[in-house]
């Protein structure tokens, strides 16, 4: 892009925060030059962090097309005040359900998790499974119940209503999880408050804490959802899995406990493949989604043809 098309899209991306901004309380007098902008990552939204200088650092979500069809806004502003008041999130300043609109306190001092960063950083897989523990065992309650196979067939439901594409042999490898259904219901978990979509860019480190943002996919669920789902996302190795595992589990887990785990790092890749096949019927530019799908569906494959997974499954239904 040229220099002028980087300064038409900051241009651009500054006067819709703007105008966002002058529908919040308290900053309906909010002029360009009160502040500077710089554009965050982010898959599915417009997010940017605001700087009026001191203190007074935020982050402005600005949800994206589509995503209505989705996520309840409701049920993630609450979650997201319950996070914070866990004491793993940042401070909600403002919220609209209508809307979708979020702003954050930005928390200083910490870098953005990325696959790289949690093998580079020390300590982090164990950090990031001790903020996920706090959040489990925080005591309080999450709007919406995070039910894996339903939000298969919602998923599969709006797919269909956009007479997407699907990958090839996608219906047969839901028939083949029927197994993995059974083992889970045979042995449910005492449910508690989730992330439920912990990307690694959701996790904020300074090397001695983890926090934990971006409450969209949010609600009370098994634990262990959230500890595969970070694993996958994360790209860590058995030795990383091992250290996640020790530090939330407070020493050697056991074999049902990584039985759920493992379980979950193929039904994540199951499910959000729906998701990106999604974002791709929708035109969202932020990557390639077909591939991202093709991608997440082949991992889902080979995990669930590997030798060791019906092990996991047995072990996860024995208990």
């Amino acid at each position: 892009m040229t220099d002028g098309g980087v300064m038409t899209e900051a241009s651009d991306g500054k006067q819709v925060a703007l105008e966002t901004l002058r529908k919040i309380p308290g900053f309906e007098a909010t002029r360009a030059e009160d502040f500077t902008l710089e554009r965050q990552g982010g898959m599915t939204n417009l997010v940017y962090k605001l700087d009026f200088g001191g203190d007074r650092r935020f982050i402005l979500r600005i949800p994206g097309k589509g995503t209505e069809d989705y996520i309840d806004r409701e049920v993630e502003l609450h979650n997201a005040r319950v996070a914070a008041e866990a004491g793993v999130s940042a401070e909600v300043i403002h919220g609209d359900a209508k809307t979708g609109v979020m702003m954050t306190r930005f928390i200083d001092g910490i870098v953005t998790m990325s696959p790289e960063q949690f093998r580079a950083r020390p300590g982090s897989p164990a950090r990031a499974a001790r903020a996920l523990k706090q959040m489990h065992g925080c005591g309080k309650e999450f709007r919406f119940r995070f039910e894996l196979f339903a939000m298969i067939d919602d998923y599969l439901g709006i797919l269909d209503k956009q007479k997407a594409e699907l990958p090839e042999g996608y219906h047969a490898v839901v028939e083949a999880a029927q197994p993995v259904r059974a083992a889970l219901d045979a042995n449910p978990a005492a449910l508690a408050p989730c992330h439920c979509d912990p990307l690694c860019e959701n996790f904020l480190d300074d090397g001695e804490q983890m926090w934990v943002v971006d409450w969209e996919y949010s609600g009370m669920n098994d634990p262990l959802w959230d500890l595969g789902d970070l694993s996958v996302e994360a790209g860590f190795d058995a030795t990383q899995d091992a250290e996640m595992m020790e530090a939330y589990c407070g020493g050697a887990p056991s074999a049902a406990q990584m039985g759920r785990m493992v379980i979950y790092k193929a039904m994540c890749d199951l499910l959000w493949t729906l998701w990106g096949l999604i974002q791709h019927s929708n035109g969202n530019p932020a990557e390639d989604f077909w591939a991202y799908s093709v991608g997440r569906f082949e991992r889902c494959q080979k995990l669930m043809n590997d030798p060791a997974f019906a092990g996991h499954v047995a072990a996860v239904k024995a208990g």
